[in-house]
């Protein structure tokens, strides 16, 4: 690749080569260590550390939003720099086969072709939507390619792949065997237009606008008769009264002891029903009578287990009243109600209707009103398996965790769902998906699961044996990764390597909306069937060894720029690859680690990504200027040895201060990215390299260096050798820190530097910058602070008093002994920077002439222009009064005792030296206020 970089950075130009090199090179693979397939080390002894994500796997349906892209791009920003690290990385992609959002895509694609699922037949369809997933299941994995997710896509792997789905009957026939996974009668959350029950996690609740219906129930007689007496109930769904089996009351309700033992007619259908006593009833909600439907109501269904009562289901799967509802048999739920509300008017059952905010449960899927309903489901035990799994959260008794959760207050809200957690019902009704191991026998009605798909019942050895019809549901199979992934149920002696290199895995990155969806589950599911495999030496596995990661980092939410949750109902949504394709994907990724703090969500604004889209810019030409002048220094026979660059460039006593300070700042900045990274502090990270990148090195090291980059037939060809190479060194450097944050822009200009044969195949494979354990330079720091103030002022002061931009002018300065030393040895970076014709080191300013103070010095610019007094009296008087309210702050804090005793010695130091330094400053004005000439 030539020096000569184009001259307008187009990232359009460069980002597709480079993403198919890196998957074309396969450099992001991670074969099994050999030392720990021979059996020769650990995977936790070795000589590199292990560090281990697995990618929450996005729904084959789906392509790339905002969400993904943030969670893509923090997790590669943490593979890239531990792969730089040395770290044995590896990050493995895969996707979910997403069981309902797939089916209902492939069901509407067929409709459009003139028939139904049903139709085609279960065999058939599942074809179809293997035949889909082929053609159009990998869009998003190919979206994360064109990102530059360096992932190991030699490992992908799909939840319906053949040895997922052998890990997947393992996991259930094991804990059917154990007594955790049984089948019962249940009420469920079922969506009528999935047709399928949904667990309390995938049913999103909404307030809606409603009405509660209170009905008159006829009190009867010991003959069956009805008596003048009606018991009156309140609901929100009059139709589930088609299969109302009881009203209940509490046993001391003072208003309803007379009717102990009585029974009522239920309206509309005439059934006797009877009253019955319980103290869950609220004598204070409502009329205190509360009517029980126990097939479509879960505390209905309670109250009929403790009274038993018969379970009633007035309903099919698709919500029309079925044959038990009567003359409403056929009809919608809503149009039955409204049948129903008539009906009851009509017949003076009507009590009343009272407007009513309604909580009401959707399908997160679909969005169809959720209807609680009695169905016969597959179910977990779920508590053995939780417990072990909130074990695995709490300190043990050294105080240490098996699993940390980032930012700490997720543990919390995880804790307080485990120990409160429900069974959990994994059956779906649906055709796509792992289809549940388990036989029904037409002859003696028992259940034959097997691992093997049995030809006879296992009880009875009749052949006539049908298999269930139900799915798992999806987090089931999700929910064993990644034991699954490095080789569970069929982890040998032979073939253990993976599993011992990488489990278990170090990092779970995820949103909070899939915590306990899938974090909590594969927490239970890999505890438990990871404690089974032994360890290497034949020893028991530990809880902390059997977890499926170390650490959870919880990432916030991308919204709008105006903080709202992006929808596209709301219109909001912005699609990451159209923002990629205007600015590029380092201006969007690093747009989105600046803003990237844990428990913090992100703002997203575009004109933060303009922003980095030019910073981007300025590196480009920060590149085209260091090759222009390392051709130019070829031409006279200089260059820059290699050797000297992919590490910690270092600089001597005796380097001009420039070059100290810079390659301290580069140790700082390096010393900062990394522990921001430890942190998850991809905010500090990223805008600690933007500085350094920006304002250190483009605004003031590349200013300053063109002093010492002579190239004339007089020049001191060793200077320009040694400003060169450290200018070279540096910016390399400085790519390799920016590597993580901005993986293509870095790629091509490194590749650059070298000439196009670098020490490696990619950036991402060279070292990352680690700073020096010796303290970083002070002097040069000090040094360069007071250059860096000098210019700051006189620069100030020319835009003041009208300099002309162009114009060079002297300057007159007072300065303390201590700085004016290394003032004096670098005046031309003053010279330089602050178009200086001539420094004039004076004991006190000349009166007269306008000036900037601060503490250690006072400039003043030598310009003829009269000074506007007034202007200046304002200044003064506006700088004094700031000056004094910094003043009483400071003695404030400084004298309040509490402050003293708990705040650390450093900041107590910084405190007190401000105040010093402000008191001078206010001094200094004030003298200069006195010495204005009258108006």
């Amino acid at each position: 690749m030539p020096h000569d970089l184009p001259k307008a950075y187009d990232p359009t130009a460069i980002e597709d080569r480079w993403a198919e090199y890196w998957v074309r090179e396969n450099l992001f693979a991670q074969p099994t260590p050999e030392a720990v397939r021979a059996g020769e080390a650990s995977a936790r002894t070795g000589d590199q550390s292990a560090f281990t994500i697995l990618l929450p796997p996005p729904n084959v349906t789906g392509n790339l939003h905002m969400g993904h892209m943030f969670e893509h791009a923090e997790s590669d920003i943490l593979i890239r720099w531990h792969r730089m690290r040395g770290d044995r990385v590896l990050w493995i992609p895969g996707t979910d086969h997403a069981g309902i959002a797939t089916q209902m895509l492939v069901e509407r694609q067929v409709v459009t072709e003139g028939t139904t699922r049903q139709q085609l037949g279960r065999e058939a369809f599942v074809a179809r939507v293997w035949q889909w997933r082929e053609l159009y299941g990998g869009n998003i994995l190919k979206q994360m390619k064109r990102l530059g997710a360096s992932v190991d896509w030699q490992r992908e792997y799909f939840t319906m792949d053949d040895n997922l789905s052998i890990a997947v009957r393992e996991a259930f026939v094991r804990l059917y065997e154990q007594g955790l996974i049984y089948r019962g009668a249940y009420i469920v959350n079922w969506c009528p237009r999935c047709q399928t029950a949904i667990s309390d996690l995938e049913v999103v609740y909404d307030e809606h606008k409603g009405h509660l219906w209170e009905i008159r129930y006829p009190v009867l007689d010991a003959d069956g008769n009805d008596t003048d007496e009606y018991l009156t109930v309140a609901t929100t769904r009059p139709e589930t009264m088609l299969g109302d089996t009881a009203v209940a009351i509490h046993p001391e309700d003072e208003r309803y002891l007379h009717l102990h033992g009585k029974k009522l007619r239920l309206p509309l259908i005439a059934r006797e029903i009877p009253i019955i006593l319980d103290d869950w009833v609220s004598r204070d909600f409502g009329t205190g009578a509360v009517k029980v439907t126990p097939a479509h109501d879960p505390n209905d269904f309670a109250l009929g287990q403790r009274h038993n009562l018969p379970n009633i289901n007035v309903m099919d799967e698709t919500a029309h009243i079925n044959n038990e509802g009567g003359a409403y048999a056929g009809l919608d739920r809503y149009v039955a109600r409204k049948r129903i509300v008539a009906d009851l008017e009509e017949q003076g059952l009507l009590a009343g209707v009272k407007d009513h905010i309604n909580n009401i449960g959707h399908c997160d899927r679909c969005k169809t009103v959720v209807e609680p309903r009695l169905s016969t489901q597959w179910f977990v035990k779920i508590k053995p398996l939780a417990e072990k799994a909130i074990a695995a959260v709490k300190p043990d008794v050294e105080g240490k965790k098996a699993i940390k959760f980032t930012p700490e207050q997720y543990e919390k809200t995880y804790l307080n769902w485990m120990e409160n957690i429900y069974d959990w019902c994994i059956s779906r009704q649906l055709w796509w998906g792992h289809r549940i191991p388990a036989w029904h026998c037409a002859i003696c009605a028992k259940i034959t699961v097997a691992r093997v798909d049995p030809a006879a019942c296992a009880h009875c050895g009749s052949a006539q044996i049908t298999q269930e019809t139900d799915v798992l549901d999806t987090w089931f199979s999700s929910g064993l990764l990644p034991v699954s992934v490095f080789g569970w149920p069929n982890i040998t002696s032979e073939n253990r390597a993976d599993f011992d290199a990488f489990y278990p895995t170090s990092l779970l990155v995820t949103g909070f909306d899939i915590l306990f969806f899938w974090v909590a589950r594969m927490i239970m599911l890999g505890i438990w069937f990871a404690k089974d495999i032994p360890e290497e030496d034949g020893s028991s596995r530990s809880l902390a060894d059997s977890v499926p990661f170390r650490e959870v980092y919880i990432h916030a939410l991308v919204r709008d720029a105006n903080r709202e949750k992006m929808s596209k109902t709301k219109g909001n949504v912005i699609d990451p690859i159209e923002i990629v394709k205007t600015y590029g994907t380092d201006a969007v990724r690093f747009t989105l680690a600046s803003m990237a703090s844990p428990g913090t969500d992100i703002a997203f604004n575009i004109a933060r990504t303009e922003g980095y889209r030019a910073f981007a810019n300025k590196i480009w030409n920060a590149a085209r200027f260091l090759f222009q002048n390392v051709d130019r220094a070829a031409e006279i026979g200089i260059t820059v040895d290699p050797a000297a660059l992919g590490s910690m460039p270092t600089a001597a006593p005796d380097d001009p201060l420039e070059a100290r300070w810079i390659v301290a700042e580069l140790h700082s900045t390096a010393g900062r990215v990394n522990q921001s990274l430890e942190d998850y502090r991809f905010d500090e990270a990223a805008n600690t390299v933007y500085q350094f990148f920006w304002g250190s090195f483009c605004d003031w090291y590349l200013e300053i260096v063109k002093l010492r980059l002579d190239f004339s037939e007089t020049a001191d060809k060793a200077q320009t050798k040694a400003a060169l190479t450290t200018l070279v060194s540096v910016f390399e450097a400085a790519l390799r820190l920016l590597s993580p944050f901005m993986p293509f822009i870095t790629e091509e200009i490194w590749h650059a530097i070298y000439d196009d044969s670098p020490p490696a195949k990619s950036i991402a494979l060279a070292n990352f910058p680690q700073a020096a354990i010796e303290p970083i330079d002070k002097v040069a720091f000090d040094g360069m602070r007071t250059i860096q103030s000098i210019v700051a002022e006189a620069r100030t002061l020319r835009k003041e008093i009208g300099v002309d931009e162009k114009a060079v002018t002297p300057i007159e300065l007072r300065i303390d002994t201590e700085v004016k030393a290394v003032t004096e040895e670098n005046q031309e970076i003053i010279k330089r920077l602050a178009k200086v014709s001539q420094i004039r080191f004076v004991d006190q300013i000349t009166p007269g002439l306008r000036l900037r103070t601060r503490f250690n010095f006072d400039v003043a610019v030598i310009y003829e222009a009269t000074i506007d007094v007034p202007a200046e009296r304002d200044r003064l008087t506006k700088d004094i009064a700031k000056y004094e309210k910094g003043i009483a702050a400071a003695e404030r804090q400084l004298g309040n005792e509490g402050f003293l005793a708990k705040a650390p010695a450093n900041i107590v130091e910084g405190l007190k030296k401000q105040e010093a330094e402000t008191r001078l400053l206010l001094e200094k004005a004030r003298a200069a206020l006195d010495a204005l000439p009258p108006n």
